[in-house]
């Protein structure tokens, strides 16, 4: 078994925006973290994509859609869409799920 716990995550994130934190080969997960007003470099990803927000508030933009993310928000992204966060008002921390694992 792997067992984590998001406060001791947070604490290893040492500055990093993103750490990965479980590989498998059907799946990986990290954490994400956007600080208020950061912008998000990330490219399209050969996977699919799954994020859960733990806390902040922004906007997502996901394959010409978008969305107001906050803490509870949960969103599914295709392998290949373009997407990106934006206007981040709140550091955002995020659960990042990618199936299969990411590449």
């Amino acid at each position: 078994m792997q067992a984590h716990e998001i406060r001791e995550l947070l604490q290893q994130q040492n500055g990093r925006a993103y750490q990965e934190f479980l590989r498998v080969p059907a799946m990986s997960m990290g954490l994400y973290v956007l600080r208020a007003g950061d912008a998000d470099r990330q490219q399209p990803h050969n996977e699919d994509e799954v994020y859960y927000i733990l806390s902040g508030r922004g906007f997502i933009h996901v394959a010409g859609e978008e969305r107001a993310v906050q803490a509870g928000s949960i969103v599914y992204v295709r392998a290949h869409d373009a997407h990106r966060f934006h206007s981040i008002s709140e550091d955002l921390h995020i659960l990042v799920f990618f199936a299969p694992a990411e590449s």
